[in-house]
């Protein structure tokens, strides 16, 4: 038995929904902690493409039960969006998909403060325009409306009115009609209830049966709101410890954390990178990488990998094992460059800086690997791998601190090669 938490270890994309697939195969329980329909967790199986985005891709499996945290930011339409996909793949999530009833929902209003924001403010943060950081903001200013609210119609309609009278200055731009969003909401609540339950006792007695279980956050270590490079972050806490407070279990609980990153490095949005591509590599291995968001189908940013940045992941998430994916997108190339420090008015960093100024005036310190220039896409076995390559990924675990158990080559499930087992 076992519960392990995967997170991603740099600014999200990392691959975790093809992770988090292929370990479900084994697990009784995959459940989500936090984040919203802003992420995207991507899965090819036999060449097809589906796409998550609140619904964990452990459903993909029969046998396992999905949670949807309360730390989730729940948005009905994209749920139901999701649903008609799986019913369209004929997946059965009848008695095996739960939502808590303590989550937040993603109204209308946050929709419109989030695209209004984006297109007024001097900081441009480069969100997804889906409601998701003014849903959480609701939610620690306590005038959040949870799902259990749904169920109870005088609650629902006083909390719709208040928050409507708050935000009224804000939203003149916009059709605001209470009466309207309240019979929606309402509606919403018929049918959602068989999904709707006390996630956190499911899951803590799900532990206590010996179950094997999988904890899944959204975007990265390095967009958490805490400790990632604010403010252009996510609005949650995607590392590790989020799991506890996005699902309700204790961290005791917690028997391992495994990290995602790729062998390079991408963002989304605004915000530094101190090892970004400029010129026509970053084209090169966004198309290479098909580097293009999962949600909003932005670009990426693309960059050489940043150990300064995943040796930090590694240390504000406990992870003690690493999976690299995207390696074959380096295949092509001949020289290979990974960031081991950071340089700024003479004086070396070597541990992350939080200050964003510091960070985008920092300048990376390189070291120079030789590439393999072969294909590694149909490797299955770690000891095929080029001498380079392996070289490589042991270079990053050395530096990085976590050792690296996967390593994968491509987008289907057979394209994951083991280096060591799991704890």
């Amino acid at each position: 038995m076992a519960v392990r938490v995967v997170v991603g270890a740099q600014w999200g994309d990392e691959g975790k929904g093809k992770i988090v697939d292929l370990l479900s195969e084994k697990c009784d329980v995959v459940a989500r902690y936090q984040g919203g329909a802003n992420a995207g967790h991507t899965v090819v199986i036999d060449g097809e493409t589906s796409v998550f985005h609140l619904i964990p891709s452990g459903i993909l499996h029969e046998n396992v039960t999905c949670l949807i945290g309360n730390g989730v930011v729940f948005d009905p339409e994209a749920f139901a969006q999701e649903l008609k996909v799986l019913e369209k793949k004929k997946i059965s999530y009848d008695g095996r998909l739960f939502l808590s009833s303590n989550a937040h929902v993603i109204m209308p209003y946050h929709k419109w403060l989030d695209a209004d924001r984006e297109r007024q403010k001097k900081l441009y943060l480069g969100t997804t325009g889906r409601g998701i950081g003014p849903a959480y903001v609701d939610k620690f200013d306590r005038l959040g409306i949870r799902i259990i609210d749904l169920f109870a119609p005088k609650i629902l309609r006083e909390k719709i009115e208040i928050n409507l009278a708050l935000k009224k200055p804000f939203l003149e731009n916009h059709p605001v009609n209470i009466d309207e969003i309240y019979a929606t909401f309402l509606k919403y609540s018929h049918w959602l209830e068989p999904f709707v339950k006390d996630t956190s006792a499911i899951l803590n007695r799900m532990i206590a049966e010996k179950k094997e279980i999988l904890l899944e956050g959204a975007q990265g270590a390095m967009l958490d709101v805490d400790f990632g490079t604010y403010p252009y972050v996510t609005s949650s806490n995607p590392i590790s410890g989020g799991a506890c407070t996005g699902l309700g279990i204790g961290p005791t609980k917690i028997d391992s954390v495994l990290g995602v990153a790729k062998a390079y490095t991408t963002r989304v949005g605004e915000g530094p990178f101190p090892t970004e591509f400029h010129g026509p590599i970053g084209d090169k291995i966004r198309n290479l990488g098909v580097e293009y968001g999962a949600t909003t189908g932005r670009p990426r940013r693309c960059g050489w990998l940043d150990l300064v940045a995943l040796k930090y992941a590694v240390r504000i998430n406990g992870i003690d094992s690493l999976v690299i994916t995207k390696l074959d997108v380096l295949d092509t190339l001949k020289e290979l460059y990974v960031c081991v420090a950071y340089e700024c008015n003479g004086k070396l960093y070597e541990e992350f800086p939080y200050s964003p100024q510091l960070l985008q005036a920092c300048k990376p310190v390189y070291e120079k690997l030789p590439g393999w220039q072969t294909s590694t896409r149909g490797i299955r076995e770690y000891g095929d791998f080029p001498a380079n390559a392996r070289s490589y990924i042991e270079k990053i675990a050395s530096l990085a601190g976590a050792e690296i158990k996967l390593v994968s080559v491509g987008s289907g499930r057979k394209q994951t090669i083991w280096k060591a087992a799991l704890p």
